[in-house]
């Protein structure tokens, strides 16, 4: 658990300094058009930080590390934000300097992107795993008392 926090840590660090890499690179430049480096802050916070605190969550509920697939999920997707962060950031550093970022970037984006891509299936094909399918025994009573809290249940 505490590498999944540790990982969400390390992604809002790289968030915050990629928003300030951009405001200070722009700034210098005067460069006021779009730019791939724009939408590293947002990728790093929500992609990174938000989707490793999701999945401490899951993991203190259902025990994710339980399963084998999950360090496929952890290295995989982590590649995949990595290598996507990393393309961003340097197509959208070589656009505000006005040059041109070429075929490689966008494969080597391309293929961040398919990294993620099977990452989250990873992700799902774990927890589909882990989670029970129906009720255990012991959540009887917490059953109970949400149908009878809820007055749609009745009936």
């Amino acid at each position: 658990m505490r590498r999944l926090l540790n990982t969400a840590h390390i992604y809002m660090i790289v968030g915050l300094v990629s928003g300030f890499f951009y405001r200070e690179l722009t700034k210098l430049n005067d460069f006021t058009g779009d730019t791939q480096l724009g939408l590293v802050h947002t990728h790093a916070l929500a992609l990174g930080m938000l989707v490793f605190l999701l999945v401490l969550v899951l993991e203190k509920q259902f025990g994710l590390t339980s399963n084998r697939l999950f360090g496929w999920f952890f290295w995989v997707y982590n590649a995949g934000l990595v290598l996507s962060l990393v393309m961003m950031t340097l197509h959208g550093t070589l656009t505000v300097l006005g040059r041109p970022s070429g075929d490689a970037i966008a494969l080597a984006a391309g293929l961040g992107h398919v990294l993620l891509t099977v990452g989250l299936v990873l992700l799902f094909i774990t927890l589909g795993k882990v989670v029970p399918a129906k009720a255990r025994p012991d959540d009887a009573p917490a059953q109970a008392l949400r149908e009878s809290a809820d007055p749609q249940a009745i009936g």
